[in-house]
């Protein structure tokens, strides 16, 4: 049997869950909101960071992985975070949401300047491992997810697509989009080959993309 492009990720092995449950037990917190390049904290530890389109479920994953439900602020208005927020977890790594993209509902002159921030941070930042480009599982990939991809091609950053709210979606309607994103992916060099399909309502796919995360060094 031929084995498919940009599989979904396999359950992991209870050796490596016990590493993210004790990872994530460890707990998390908001650490800051960042602006600009000099207001980032030390790359003194393993970061990870998740960007995605506005209302794609950024911060309800978050919360999800974090098991912390108001961690970060989920909001129904495109564009609410304007900052990269920073949030540590336990001793030993960062997690980091970026600004959502697309439909933002801010000035013009604040989007170009959220997008050079964007740019800076993943062109700089050493301690970064992976970054999770959250794609909407009723959607694929779209024309503004296509950017940001573009955009850490470039960068030569790591990528890893996550669907979400993927209990939203019929499974006939999942193997179309799974279709559409493989094809779209396999245009970008620096995707990495899996996928990570989650809902963070059901809790789909959270322990496996905590172990992700946490075998990461």
């Amino acid at each position: 049997m031929t084995q498919l492009p940009f599989p979904l990720a396999e359950e992991p092995d209870e050796l490596t869950l016990e590493k993210a449950r004790k990872l994530f037990a460890g707990g998390a917190d908001f650490l800051k909101g960042v602006v600009a390049m000099d207001g980032l904290p030390p790359d003194d530890r393993i970061e990870v960071c998740f960007a995605g389109r506005s209302n794609v479920g950024k911060s309800s994953l978050i919360n999800a992985l974090t098991g912390r439900k108001g961690l970060a602020r989920a909001s129904n208005t495109p564009g609410r975070t304007q900052e990269i927020n920073y949030f540590t977890l336990g001793d030993e790594r960062f997690l980091v949401d970026l600004p959502g993209y697309g439909y933002a509902n801010a000035p013009v002159a604040v989007v170009e300047k959220w997008q050079q921030l964007l740019k800076r941070y993943l062109s700089g930042r050493q301690s970064l491992r992976r970054a999770f480009v959250l794609v909407d599982s009723r959607h694929g990939i779209k024309a503004v997810d296509q950017e940001i991809m573009k955009l850490l091609d470039r960068s030569a950053v790591t990528f890893q697509v996550v669907l979400t709210k993927a209990d939203k979606i019929s499974v006939k309607d999942r193997e179309k989009m799974l279709v559409q994103v493989r094809e779209k992916l396999s245009k970008h060099p620096a995707a990495y080959p899996e996928l990570v399909l989650t809902s963070s309502e059901k809790g789909y796919g959270i322990p496996t993309l905590r172990s992700i995360i946490a075998s990461l060094t």
